[in-house]
């Protein structure tokens, strides 16, 4: 029986047995969450685009290993009839699992798609790779998907799976796999490390595919510096995730109460920012003593002189005094940010808040003399009056954006997405995008 180290190793075992694909119109889809980090091996030795297709598996309600069916972005859905009819589930039961796996795949799809447009895949040979299948219902979506988004070709490729399961693969124009065992039993069986692959995970993969110098542009900008740092402050040492590009603008991101550096939010808005060509700085104000204390989370003044001292520490060092900076600021974030950018001498050239507390800062509004965007949601009633009447109080250019039915933390499908445009937008507007701007706004995520 052959036995897998990890993903990694069967990611690079499949993608020699897919070397014959290698070429310009390839285009690499993993399955989130274990099948990315396969393909994400895939698509480097082809040199090929990862994107992914979200599909979630409709589990029998008492063995959810075993699948009825499957549902995909844009609506499409395969049912194992068989398998449905054999477990005599209900129409109600099977709509129940169906609303429930929905939500949980909309939700996906908006953050994936917050930080990452879907590839063009009209005319293109799709390689739709997963670690392993076991009855094909979730690999079926997948290329039904892929083929319905304009591919001319769709190949079907999987480390392991049964025999039966890929012997009759209508939605694929071919299947790559690299062992059919039997008895199968379930894809963990040939992994000697199975382990569960995060959100953040794919995340960070598909980030960093999109990041990898093109093979074929020998005049390419040099790589981004992206480093972790520390950075010594009022006695205290604060850490930071930089990624600074050759030119262009840097934006600091201030986060809120009870939310760090790490915050899947404002992370992911980072990386619409990051692909639209500008540097970002995601920092923890206070040390991790400190964020214990529930007086320092709200000490505003305390987070503002915070965020200058690394605004100081940035422009002295790995920015330079000519680079232009940014605040992006979350709750008391925001606060923080406006405050900051008040203070005589700040050069501070655009601040976005989002679900922000400017109210918290309100004395020192008048002196903000960066433009100042202000992003709310629709159902976040009470912030969204704060932030009204914090706007009344604003005398740099400004402007308030409302997102339909979102509530604080931009949770609904679509939320973030709205958030990260907005912000990139405003940015690129203020500080300068990288060598394409423009191009990275044709590749926004809702604009796709």
């Amino acid at each position: 029986m052959h036995v897998f180290k990890d993903r990694t190793e069967a990611g690079r075992e499949l993608a020699h047995a897919l070397s014959s694909f290698r070429g310009p119109n390839t285009v690499v889809l993993g399955l989130p969450r274990g099948g990315v980090p396969v393909a994400f091996e895939v698509a480097v030795a082809l040199d090929a685009p990862l994107d992914v297709i979200v599909v979630r598996k409709l589990g029998v309600p008492f063995q959810q290993e075993l699948a009825m069916g499957a549902i995909g972005e844009n609506g499409v859905r395969v049912i194992d009839e068989r398998v449905r009819s054999l477990s005599g589930v209900t129409e109600r039961e099977f709509a129940l699992v169906e609303r429930r796996e929905r939500e949980v795949l909309e939700a996906r799809v908006a953050q994936i798609r917050a930080v990452r447009a879907p590839e063009d895949l009209h005319g293109k040979t799709a390689i739709v790779v997963d670690d392993g299948i076991a009855t094909g219902s979730t690999a079926r979506v997948a290329c039904t998907i892929a083929r319905g988004l304009g591919a001319a070709r769709v190949v079907l490729a999987v480390p392991v799976a049964p025999k039966d399961a890929i012997g009759d693969f209508p939605e694929a124009d071919e299947v790559v796999c690299l062992t059919t065992p039997s008895p199968f039993r379930a894809v963990g069986r040939f992994y000697s490390d199975f382990s569960a692959t995060s959100d953040d995970d794919v995340l960070h993969l598909i980030d960093a595919a999109a990041r990898r110098p093109a093979a074929t542009s020998p005049l390419r900008e040099p790589a981004p510096r992206h480093e972790d740092v520390l950075i010594p402050v009022d006695g205290v040492t604060l850490q930071g995730s930089l990624l600074l590009p050759a030119t262009a603008g840097v934006v600091v991101f201030a986060h809120g109460s009870g939310s760090s550096r790490h915050s899947p939010r404002n992370r992911a808005v980072a990386r619409v920012l990051q692909n639209a060509g500008l540097g970002t700085l995601l920092l923890d104000l206070l040390s991790p003593a400190e964020e214990l204390e529930r007086r320092a989370v709200f000490d505003i003044e305390l987070l503002a002189s915070r965020l200058t001292e690394a605004t100081d520490w940035l422009r002295a060092g790995p920015a330079g005094l000519s680079r232009p900076v940014g605040y992006f600021g979350a709750s008391t974030g925001a606060a923080a940010a406006l405050w900051a950018a008040a203070e005589p001498g700040a050069r501070i050239d655009a601040v976005v808040s989002r679900g922000g507390r400017p109210d918290l800062a309100i004395r020192r509004l008048g002196a903000v003399q960066a433009p100042t965007l202000l992003i709310v949601g629709g159902a976040d009633l009470q912030v969204l009056e704060l932030n009204r009447e914090a706007a009344r109080y604003l005398t740099c250019p400004n402007r308030l954006e409302i997102v339909p039915r979102a509530t604080h933390l931009f949770e609904e499908p679509g939320a973030l997405d709205a958030v990260a445009r907005l912000a990139r937008d405003w940015f690129t507007e203020h500080l300068g995008g990288g060598a394409n701007p423009g191009a990275a706004r044709n590749a926004a995520p809702d604009e796709a």
